[in-house]
């Protein structure tokens, strides 16, 4: 694996993608500067080696083709300075003359970022020529975005070519693969997998990949009714989507006959409206009635789950019980958080989480430093645990 490690680059520009999307407040402050901190590791290297680094990054999904004032990555190069201790020079552009010029005027140790790529359609189409054309702000080039490396795009794959000897993975991604290729290819048994979120139709790949290694499989969120409702239960007024109910069925039995255990909600918080003010019951899985819907899962469910976690060596993790963002159904998702944190720091277990709702849980819950390992990458996590070839990644190992 290429990575800045073990290289000394005093005296090189070096271009470094990284994933600044990060989430804002009305203020345009920072709500979760997770992946920022992430990426500190990788520029502090850089910048102590001796190297002028010119950071490359997205915000959001700007539609417009051009600047927009509410995607601007400005407060982004602010807080980044404050972490660093240095400022950080800001350009509203990607290229051009002054650009090239405020490139080559940098001096060693210095950090610059230009603003959001994806205000260029170029980017997103993984235009050669625009890929070309940045490649020439600098010497050579680092890929430390894994939540953006399973896009195709200029800046995170294309470029690469034009740097046949001078590309590398940052510290973040040499971690990100280092781990997920531990978890997927040599986990320590008994291996769980805790998969939540609403729709079984954005994790049908990844199930079907687990469960040719796992030994449990555990189901949460919305997506449990889909099980439920295909086994013909009464699901009230739940989430459900009827056109995977067949999927259900056919995942349940690939882990029959894999020998998978698969456990699903037993019991249930169930609320008459989408609110944390409305009216709960707690019932059983099959006992939802009409006007009502599943929020969390019931105490006989957390103690069910709680118990396979914590006899678990390898545990995965990807998606919230409920809805964790509302008080009153958060308890499933937090009793979650305290089994796998206990499992880790009491049994030995090694322990990954990714996803953008898991990590804001794993953080609402105040474990996060109990973990093994928490992914920056939602749908990148997902889509190499479904065994897919991510192009960010490849483009740096060709």
């Amino acid at each position: 694996m290429k990575t800045i490690k073990d290289v000394n680059f005093k005296g090189k520009k070096v271009l470094v993608r990284v994933d600044f999307n990060v989430p804002f407040d009305s203020q345009k402050r920072i709500t979760d500067d997770t992946r920022i901190r992430e990426a500190l590791p990788t520029i502090n290297k850089l910048t102590k080696d001796g190297a002028k680094v010119i950071l490359m990054a997205h915000l959001g999904r700007p539609k417009k083709g051009g600047f927009e004032p509410d995607l601007t990555l400005k407060p982004v190069a602010d807080y980044l300075s404050k972490k660093i201790n240095q400022e950080v020079v800001f350009t509203q552009s990607l290229l051009g003359d002054e650009v090239t010029k405020l490139c080559n005027n940098l001096k060693d140790g210095q950090v610059m970022l230009l603003e959001n790529i994806r205000f260029y359609p170029e980017e997103t189409k993984g235009d050669e020529n625009f890929a070309k054309q940045l490649s020439l702000l600098g010497d050579a080039y680092v890929n430390d975005a894994f939540g953006a490396c399973h896009r195709e795009h200029a800046s995170t794959a294309t470029i690469a070519k034009y740097f046949p000897n001078d590309k590398y993975f940052g510290l973040l991604m040499e971690n990100e693969i280092v781990n997920l290729t531990k978890l997927m290819t040599n986990p320590s048994k008994p291996f769980t997998a805790v998969i939540g979120g609403s729709k079984i139709s954005t994790k049908i790949d990844v199930l079907k990949n687990l469960l040719n290694i796992v030994d449990n499989l555990i189901i949460g969120g919305g997506m449990t009714y889909t099980f439920r409702k295909a086994q013909g239960q009464k699901i009230g007024d739940s989430i459900c989507e009827d056109d995977k109910m067949d999927v259900a069925l056919e995942l349940l039995h690939l882990a029959k006959q894999k020998n998978v255990n698969v456990y699903l909600p037993e019991d249930r918080v169930i609320a008459d409206d989408f609110s944390n003010n409305a009216n709960i019951q707690r019932t059983k899985i099959d006992e939802i009635p009409n006007g009502w819907q599943g929020m969390d899962i019931g105490e006989k469910t957390i103690k069910l789950y709680s118990d396979v976690v914590l006899k678990s060596k390898t545990i995965l993790w990807n998606g919230p019980m409920g809805v964790f963002e509302m008080e009153n159904f958060a308890k499933g998702t937090n009793a979650i958080a305290k089994a796998v944190a206990d499992a880790t720091e009491h049994n030995g277990a090694f322990s990954a989480i990714g996803g953008g709702d898991s990590v804001a849980a794993i953080d609402q819950s105040g474990y996060a430093d109990k973990i093994s390992y928490i992914s920056t990458g939602g749908g990148a996590m997902l889509e190499y645990l479904e065994g897919k070839t991510l192009p960010g990644i490849k483009a740096i190992m060709d």
